[in-house]
């Protein structure tokens, strides 16, 4: 059982590890009440250590490939285990875990789901097809969008609006892909349908050069525009929400629908330089964020869209 101090000294460091990690999901997590605030940081500092250790990254930054990717996961695994076997692991964003995982009721298999994401690149996969990049996004963002769900107070049997849930994070990753084309591509990685490559006659070994990047801008504009799918579809959960949670997701929401958005307005230029979103224009999706959440909503159907495993 940790302590109340040890408790505060977790959620001490998962806000310095959000802060310098993604200044995105900090600006909007400060949205929430304190109580779901610090769980969301918790939760956020063990799903950046798994990234950063099966990616080779620092904070989400300076990624490199990984000489022993397996072993990387299984160590993340092994730690992940002990956390929700009651063990204090001495491992802060781990213990962290235990900690919100407790407190929340999260289900372990949305837990389990969002580990199936890193074998998955621990093992070199890439997508054959736009099910299985849906897929992928489900593991590595969607599932998180359901943990974050739970932690926002959703029920863990409440599916319709889990789905929504997923559907947002689903979204987060795809324009993250688009954005991070080249940059993937240059450490061994590539997200990209092999039918979509096929389709444009391009190779993953392709996605870097130069030689290409009408064809990649264009594979990059179809990305931006799936995740707009799952966007709207995901911000259509927002008012099952209490309303600094929907104010919270929605201003998320907007952040990096910005992102895919911005790809696609940019074109083949889009590659040349990684995109970023201002800190004006983040305050002014805080705004309009207010207002939306202020409403009743935007109905939308999940018609032809692609729902997570149950």
């Amino acid at each position: 059982m940790i302590s109340p101090p040890e408790r505060a000294a977790l959620v001490a460091e998962a806000a310095a590890i959000i802060g310098r990690g993604s200044k995105s999901f900090r600006l909007a997590s400060r949205l929430f009440d304190r109580e779901t605030r610090e769980r969301a940081w918790l939760l956020y500092a063990w799903c950046r250590a798994c990234d950063d250790r099966t990616d080779g990254q620092t904070l989400g930054h300076d990624s490199r490939p990984v000489a022993e990717p397996e072993q990387a996961f299984r160590g993340i695994a092994d730690a992940t285990d002990r956390a929700l076997a009651g063990e204090t692991v001495g491992d802060p964003p781990f213990d962290a875990l235990a900690v919100v995982a407790a407190e929340c009721a999260i289900p372990h298999a949305f837990i389990r789901a969002h580990l199936d994401g890193f074998a998955l690149d621990a093992a070199g996969w890439r997508p054959a097809n736009e099910r299985d990049l849906l897929r992928y996004c489900f593991h590595v963002a969607g599932a998180v969008g359901c943990m974050m769900a739970v932690v926002m107070g959703v029920a863990p049997d409440d599916e319709l609006t889990l789905d929504r849930a997923s559907d947002l994070g689903i979204a987060f990753q795809l324009a993250n892909i688009a954005r991070d084309i080249t940059e993937d591509c240059e450490n061994g990685r590539c997200y990209i349908p092999a039918e979509w490559l096929a389709e444009a006659g391009l190779k993953p070994g392709d996605l870097a050069s130069p030689a290409h990047r009408d064809r990649v801008a264009m594979i990059a504009g179809r990305l931006a525009a799936l995740s707009e799918r799952y966007e709207l579809s995901g911000r259509a959960g927002a008012p099952r929400l209490p309303f600094r949670a929907r104010w919270a997701v929605l201003a998320a929401a907007s952040i990096y629908g910005a992102i895919g958005r911005k790809v696609a307005q940019r074109g083949a230029a889009a590659l040349d330089s990684r995109v970023i979103i201002r800190k004006r224009r983040k305050l002014a999706s805080v705004g309009l964020a207010l207002v939306k959440a202020s409403g009743s909503g935007d109905s939308v159907e999940r018609e032809d869209l692609w729902t997570r495993p149950r």
